[in-house]
Parts: C-alpha cells; structure tokens; sequence
C-alpha cells in the first residue's frame, strides 16, 4: 500500500484504529493543530529579521527577540506534542510510529537551546548566533517535513480501507 511502512511483506498502519479514534477524539490533536502553523508563521517571520540581520546588520534586537519567541513556541509545541502521543500512542515519547520525528526533534531542540545559551553566555558574536538560529531553523524544516509526511501517510491510510490486525502487525 502506498504510505505505508512493510515489515515481511505486510503494510504496517500508522495507528491501530483504538489509536486513530483516541488522536480523533484528543483536544491534544487539535493543539497540535493551532499550535504549528502559528509555530510556522512565527519562523517564517523570524528567518526573515535574521537573514535581514545578516544581510544589512541591522536589527539585531529584533531578530533576537523573534528567535526566543521561536524557542518558546517550539518547546510548546513539543510538550504538548509528547502528551499527545501520551494520549495516542501511551507513552510520551519514542512512540514507533513517531520515533526518528522525536530523535530528530531533540536536535532542533538543542540547537534552539544552544542559541539561547550563546545568547544568555554572549559566548558567540552576534553573527554567529544568527547563523546559529538559521542552523536551528534548517533542522526546523526538515523535522516539520518529517511531520508533514507522517500526516500525508496518515491521510492515505485513513483512506483505504484496512485488513483486521494489519496495524498491529
């Protein structure tokens, strides 16, 4: 089946059906749901003041500013995240269906981190801390397309029809 992962032969579904009827039914799904495109709309406004930064060295305050509001709003996002797969899946993190999305969200994490502390520390120059954050971005990206492809799957599979205990398999 496309989207689906294979083990001996047989496609494994993302969610067991208790699971998909506990993710429809969590308020943690609809969190999830507000919270990252905010998250989206708030890195796309923080990339641009940093690549303006870098650029035109100005507005470094601004930048900064964006940059620990991005942080804020990722650590949100990823305790709220881990009670949703509390909810889902029945442990907070590392579930199978979302484990290298969580490994790969502890670099975006310790990246994001890694600026603050630089920040709080005055460890790097001001430059060096925007390319900082735009290492932390890129990690961003490619954790959110992770996430991204986890739900086109989840789509795809929500729209064939499955065969009894293939899920668990």
């Amino acid at each position: 089946m496309a989207g689906s992962h294979r083990a001996a032969g047989k496609p494994v579904f993302l969610y067991t059906e208790e699971q998909r009827a506990r993710r429809d039914n969590s308020i943690w799904t609809i969190i999830q749901g507000v919270l990252a495109p905010i998250q989206f709309l708030v890195f796309l406004v923080s990339l641009a003041l940093v690549v303006r930064y870098l650029v035109t060295g100005a507005g470094y305050d601004a930048a900064t500013i964006s940059i620990l509001i991005k942080t804020v709003f990722l650590l949100t996002i990823m305790v709220t995240g881990a009670i949703w797969e509390k909810v889902v899946f029945g442990q907070y993190l590392f579930a199978p269906a979302f484990f290298w999305e969580d490994v790969f969200s502890f670099l975006v994490i310790a990246l994001h981190l890694a600026y603050v502390w630089a920040l709080w520390t005055s460890a790097l120059s001001p430059t060096e801390e925007m390319w900082l954050a735009l290492a932390a971005y890129t990690a961003y990206v490619i954790n959110a397309g992770q996430f991204l492809w986890k739900l086109r799957v989840a789509r795809l599979q929500a729209s064939a029809s499955p065969i009894a205990d293939e899920a668990t398999a």
